[in-house]
Order: structure tokens, then C-alpha cells, then sequence
């Protein structure tokens, strides 16, 4: 019998291919809020399925402890390395470039599964959708959501 897909697995397949869908906003919420896009597309991806038990919404306090449970690895190594890969970006050809990327979504990838680490060790306990709740934490309100408009995959 062949095993179930892992959670973190399609967690990480959808919310790449929204962030296909969604690349411009998630980089200008990522450089003006200081948003982490795994966070933003992981609040879209339990707002829109349902597991057994229903919707998923998760409170701004258990938002906190997501982001926290990234947070290091966030300050220490993804976003230096965003730093260097941007400003090398014009120093590389094509090739050097694309792997500088491929080395970040390595980066990116790991730390969404510390999150889904962290999720599942979480209760659901929300009143307000995961994305209000999540983008509350950068001072965004309900408002600011339904103007994002974030398309899905």
C-alpha cells in the first residue's frame, strides 16, 4: 500500500504554485511589511481547504508562534542570503543567478517545514480568517485583505 502524501509535502506544492500566481504581491508585502511569504501563503492555503473537522483558523497568538518558530532561521540566514543573492544579481550570468535561487527555495523550503512542524503541534482556535489574523500582526485589518486580492493557484 502506498504511503499518503505528507502534509508539509502538499503544503509546500500548493503554496508554490501561488506564489507562481501571486509573486509581485508576495514580494512587496515580503519587502514593505516584512511579511515571510511561507506564512502569508500557508494563512491562504488553510483559508481555502477544509480537513475533516472544518476550517482551519488559526488566532494571532498561534500566528506569532509560527513566525517565531522561523524566526532565527529568518534573521540569521534566509534574509542575509536575499540580501547577498539580490545585490549579486547584477554581478552573475543567468545560470549563477538561477542557482543563487534554487539555493534560497532550498532555504525557503526548510523553514516552511518548521512551521508545519509547528502547525501541527497548534489547536485551531481563530475567530477571523488565518489571513486577517496572520497580517494583523504587520497592522493590516480585515480591509487591507479583501484589497490583496491574492489569486489561487
Amino acid at each position: 500500500m502506498q504511503n499518503p502524501p505528507r502534509l508539509d509535502s502538499q503544503i509546500w506544492d500548493w503554496c508554490y504554485m501561488s506564489y507562481g500566481h501571486n509573486k509581485a504581491l508576495c514580494l512587496e508585502l515580503q519587502d514593505s511589511c516584512q511579511v515571510n511569504v511561507n506564512l502569508l501563503l500557508l494563512a491562504q492555503y488553510l483559508d481555502m481547504a477544509l480537513d475533516a473537522t472544518g476550517s482551519r483558523q488559526y488566532s494571532t497568538e498561534q500566528w506569532q508562534t509560527l513566525a517565531a518558530a522561523v524566526g532565527e532561521w529568518d534573521e540569521k540566514f534566509l534574509s542575509p542570503y536575499r540580501r547577498l543573492r539580490r545585490l549579486a544579481k547584477a554581478s552573475l550570468n543567468k545560470d549563477e543567478y538561477k542557482q543563487m535561487l534554487d539555493v534560497e527555495l532550498m532555504m525557503e523550503r526548510k523553514a516552511q517545514r518548521a512551521i508545519t512542524r509547528t502547525l501541527k503541534g497548534l489547536t485551531p482556535n481563530g475567530l477571523r480568517t488565518n489571513l486577517v489574523s496572520y497580517l494583523s500582526l504587520f497592522g493590516l485589518g480585515e480591509a487591507d485583505v479583501k484589497q490583496l486580492d491574492l489569486l489561487t493557484p
